[in-house]
């Protein structure tokens, strides 16, 4: 999750995120390397006083300030096309859950199953047990599997809202009337943490989400346990 005074992203714990992480670095790569000839430019005829005249009309440089910089776009656009791709990309969700967006609580139901369904409330601070976040712990987790594709379906039942969780490189938005889905898998087991990222009315900062990964075989005595309880 995020701490104090980062600078770069959280770590990865999905594919997608991977993938993102990957395409920053090498975009990074790109801007700094631009920036420094730049600079280098600048610095150069700054600091001397001679003029090569032949450069407001040379036919060479101009060719290659055009063909250079269509190069260095297709350079950015063809991978970041395919992480597009990726990202909207659902084969065969093993679990498939709805995420409703509240003002302010998120609610969600496992449509694999017929009663497995509960709201998810932000803890407050006086309840917190130790170790766990501030503005970021909930009542109810969802709990899913590890290493299997979930698919979320996102909606909201009165404003708009936004269903994100950034170590796993997912943001959809929802919207009443409206069911948007993304999909996910995630690599490892943990808590990870996420926020509403749309501004939703006066207590926006505090309907955090909490997804937590486990094991196949944790996830069915989880999942049977709150049928039972409902």
């Amino acid at each position: 999750m995020a701490h104090p005074s980062q600078l770069g992203f959280q770590d990865a714990a999905s594919p997608v995120m991977e993938e993102l992480l990957h395409f920053h670095d090498h975009t990074l790569m790109i801007v700094f390397l631009i920036s420094s000839l730049v600079l280098y430019i600048i610095v150069a005829m700054v600091s001397t006083k001679l003029t090569n005249k032949y450069i407001l009309d040379s036919q060479e440089i101009e060719i290659v300030w055009t063909i250079v910089p269509a190069i260095i776009l297709i350079m950015i656009a063809l991978p970041s096309l395919r992480i597009l791709y990726l990202m909207d990309e659902i084969n065969d969700p093993h679990i498939t859950i709805k995420a409703l967006g509240h003002q302010w609580y998120w609610s969600y139901e496992y449509t694999d199953y017929q009663d497995l369904e509960f709201d998810s409330y932000m803890v407050q601070t006086e309840d917190l047990n130790p170790g766990q976040f501030r503005l970021l712990e909930t009542d109810h987790r969802m709990v899913v599997p590890m290493q299997s594709p979930i698919r979320v379906l996102v909606t909201a039942e009165d404003v708009l809202h936004s269903w994100a969780v950034p170590a796993l490189g997912v943001k959809m938005d929802a919207v009443p009337g409206r069911l948007n889905q993304t999909a996910f898998i995630i690599s490892r087991p943990g808590v990870y943490y996420g926020q509403c990222s749309e501004i939703c009315g006066a207590n926006h900062s505090f309907m955090p989400i909490v997804v937590e990964a486990v094991p196949l075989e944790h996830f069915e005595n989880w999942s049977s346990l709150m049928l039972e309880e409902t």
